[in-house]
Parts: structure tokens; sequence; C-alpha cells
């Protein structure tokens, strides 16, 4: 195990700590004589543990990226084992039922109703994808075309309405499915983050565009800021849009009584994307595409004959070929109904609050800070601010954010996250420091010796700037 006395990133500049871990692994070629099973997981885990990432360290907070649970790590390790597949019956029953069933429950959770239905996916960003193409080949039906076989010339100008705030992986998706990543429309956001519903709809009601799909955001993924769903909801199918709720960081909220309301509105949704490797502390990748209506996957249905073959779909041999762009497909669900049934809702919602504590608290401390600056309001478990620095011009300040981060990241000690907050309310737009909070078995004290750091770090960056 890392010595728990070192960081949650081992010092050292990048090339420097990639150059030691290659050198570690020797000549880049396959090798004629193995070095034998126990000499060659000793060397791998030698390296994960001496130059890679601690994520249970209590001052490991950058990213959307938790300590994972034990018990899911070892169920994980009982479907590698068993290296069943997704796509046929033949190729792991139990395993298809175990995720018809995770399926069920977090359908359940959502509040969708029994003609619900999903898929587990490499990573949210393949969740959004899946959900913008049901929605294009939902929006093509609708008018004739079957774009699976045809492609989408019939379509006038198909567009997709996004946040400003929303994930990227909705211009990628747009950019894979042949609509062009500027068939994305962007629309603004208000001063809390969420997408303004008058700006909606005034891009909606544009002539000579076709629509698809809108995508709400549940859980930005620096501010934890949900978008009005509802409203977005009424308008997208006003206009015969599908609406899509990116909720890969948010859905973890329905584990928590108190945070749950937050997402009381996903039910009008036509589709969800959840993330369990965020809010759920699974291994990566743990995510989820569910919609509403299982007859929505259609289009993905495919009869193969050396796999499913008409007669026994008929036998009831059929498996998940159907829900994914995948064929072979590990079963990942294995590790999430073991944490599930091992945690429950309740204990999972227990670690959440712990994290929603411990981000009130972290932003608490910089409001009580002079040497620092909150930036926004705390929704779920990310704060951003930044050290302060009111006689620097503002392309200084935001230089001192990013030289601060870095001195941090190099030392091994800390490791924070950045992004960029937009210009809101007069102000100009700035470079933020983040915290994301995921991490339930850190303590207020740990927080407060990580804000010790930041502005330790930060008076060192501006005494070096002043001399």
């Amino acid at each position: 195990m890392r010595d728990r006395g070192r960081g949650p990133l081992p010092a050292g500049l990048p090339a420097e700590v990639l150059r030691r871990t290659t050198e570690m692994l020797g000549e880049a070629r396959v090798p004629s004589t193995g070095v034998g099973e126990s000499a060659a997981l000793d060397l791998i885990a030698g390296l994960l543990d001496n130059h890679g990432i601690d994520l249970s360290h209590p001052h490991a907070a950058a990213h959307l990226q938790p300590p994972v649970l034990q018990v899911a790590v070892d169920a994980d390790a009982l479907a590698s084992a068993s290296n069943a597949s997704m796509d046929t019956y033949d190729s792991g029953p139990a395993t298809l039922a175990i995720e018809q069933w995770v399926v069920r429950a977090l359908a359940r959770l959502a509040g969708f109703g029994p003609e619900a239905d999903g898929v587990l996916t490499p990573g949210g960003s393949i969740s959004n994808l899946l959900a913008v193409l049901i929605a294009r080949d939902s929006a093509a039906a609708k008018v004739g075309i079957d774009v699976r076989r045809h492609g989408i010339d019939g379509l006038d100008r198909p567009m997709v309405f996004c946040s400003e705030l929303a994930h990227f992986s909705v211009q990628r998706a747009c950019a894979a499915l042949g609509l062009g990543e500027d068939a994305a429309v962007t629309i603004a956001s208000d001063s809390d983050f969420r997408m303004r519903l008058d700006v909606l709809e005034a891009e909606l009601a544009r002539p000579g565009r076709t629509p698809i799909a809108v995508v709400a955001t549940a859980g930005t993924t620096d501010y934890g800021s949900i978008d009005p769903i509802a409203g977005i909801a009424s308008l997208a199918h006003q206009h015969g849009a599908w609406l899509h709720v990116d909720a890969a960081y948010g859905f973890g909220a329905l584990f928590s009584d108190r945070l749950a309301p937050l997402l009381a509105e996903l039910p009008v949704a036509d589709s969800v994307t959840l993330d369990l490797h965020k809010i759920g502390w699974q291994p990566a990748a743990t995510s989820m595409l569910l919609v509403a209506d299982r007859n929505r996957f259609a289009s993905f249905g495919r009869s193969v004959d050396y796999l499913n073959p008409a007669d026994d779909i008929d036998s009831g041999l059929d498996g998940l070929l159907g829900r994914s762009l995948q064929t072979t497909r590990r079963p990942d669900a294995v590790k999430v109904a073991t944490t599930l049934t091992a945690y429950g809702r309740t204990g999972l919602g227990a670690m959440l609050d712990t994290c929603h504590e411990l981000a009130h608290a972290a932003a608490a401390r910089v409001v009580a800070d002079s040497n620092l600056e909150l930036l926004a309001p705390v929704t779920l478990t990310t704060v951003l601010f930044r050290v302060a620095g009111e006689e620097l011009a503002a392309a200084e300040l935001d230089a001192v954010q990013g030289e601060v981060r870095r001195r941090l990241l190099t030392s091994g000690r800390v490791l924070i996250g950045r992004t960029k907050v937009p210009a809101r309310n007069g102000r100009p737009a700035a470079v933020a420091l983040k915290l994301t909070l995921l991490n339930p078995n850190a303590t207020a004290t740990d927080v407060e010796e990580l804000l010790d750091q930041v502005v330790a770090t930060g008076h060192d960056v501006l005494a070096g700037r002043a001399a």
C-alpha cells in the first residue's frame, strides 16, 4: 500500500514521472520470455502504487473521479473472471438477468414507469451518443425517413439544443452521427448556471430547422447546477423534440433524501444518462442510458445468424444486442448490483450527504478566508474558488490560479481541478480552482488542511510575482 504520508500524486514534473514509469517497464517490446505471473503483478502493482493516483487520499479532489468501494472492486473481479458478454443469452445468462434487474431498479429510482428500459455503457459520453442517436432516428421516423438505411439527407437541418454549460460530449455526438458539431445549438445560462428558458424558446422557434433533441443537464460538471427540466420538457415537446437529461453527475442525488428533490422533475424526460463511477463510487466506467419507453431501442435491433437468429429469439434465447452499438460487452452490472445490495439507497445516500457537507464546509472556509474568493454557490459536491488578488489585473490573476494548481500537482501533495467561470452579472470570466469532493472518508479537517496548502502556495506565487 502507498505510504499515507505521501499525497495523491507522485511528486515531480510530468515528463519525469512518466519517464521513471516507462523505464521500470523496460524496452517497449513484447518479451520473448515472460517473468512469470507473480513478478509481473508485482511490477505493475509497484508502478501504480509509486507513480499512479491515490483517489482514496483526502487531498485528491480534482475531478468527478471518486475512490471506489472495495465491494465493487471485488464484484468487478468476479465479472471479469466470468468473461460473460451481454449480447446473447448463451454468452452469460446470469449477467443478463443482473443487468436487467439493475436497469429496472434505477429506472424506478428515476421515477420511470414499467415500460422503461436501459443499457449500461462504457461512459457518459457514449450514453449521450446513444440518446442523440435515438432522438435522431425518432425525428426521422416521424417524416418517414429510415436513417439507419438511408442516412440523414432527408432531414431539414437537424439540430440539438443544449446549455452552454452542457458536457462537450453533446457536440461530439452530433459530429459522430453525421449532424456536425454546428448542429449543437448552445443556449445561454442564467446567474444560477441553469439553461435560460426564454432563449431556448426563441431558438426552437427559428424556422428552417428540425429540432431533434433538447439536452438538459442535471449536475453540470463545474457547478452541479440543474437545468429547469420540466420547463425544458414542455418546450421540447411543443416542437416535437426528444428531451434527454444528462444526469451523469447529478443522478446520484436520488440516493439522498436531502438532495433527491433537486431531481423531482426527472420523470418527464424521454431519456437519462447516469454515471455510477461518479456518485456511486464504482470502478470506471459504469454509465447507463435509461429510456422512458423501451420501444425507442427499436433502431438498434439486429438479428445475426451466428448470434441471435430469429427462431432463437422467438424461443427466448435473445440477449441485449439490440440495446447497444457494442456486440461483446462486459457485465458491468455485476458490480452495480453488488453495491446496491450491499449498501442500499440509505447507505449510498449517507456517503453523498457526507460529501455534500464537506463541500459546504469548504465553501464556508473560503468565504471566511480573505486569501480566497468563492466564485459560485454549492449545489452538489463541487466548490469553485480562487486565490484572491484584488490588486492584480484579470489576466494576471488568472495566471496565478494556473500556477498555484501546477505547483500543488507537481508537489504531489494536493490534487485539485481548475476551470473557467463565464462572465456573470458584470464580472468578467475568470479562471477558477475547483474542489470535487467525492471521498466520503474525508473529513472537514482534511479539507481545511488542503485549503491551507492552497493558501500557502498562493502566497508563494504572489510573492514571486511581486519580486
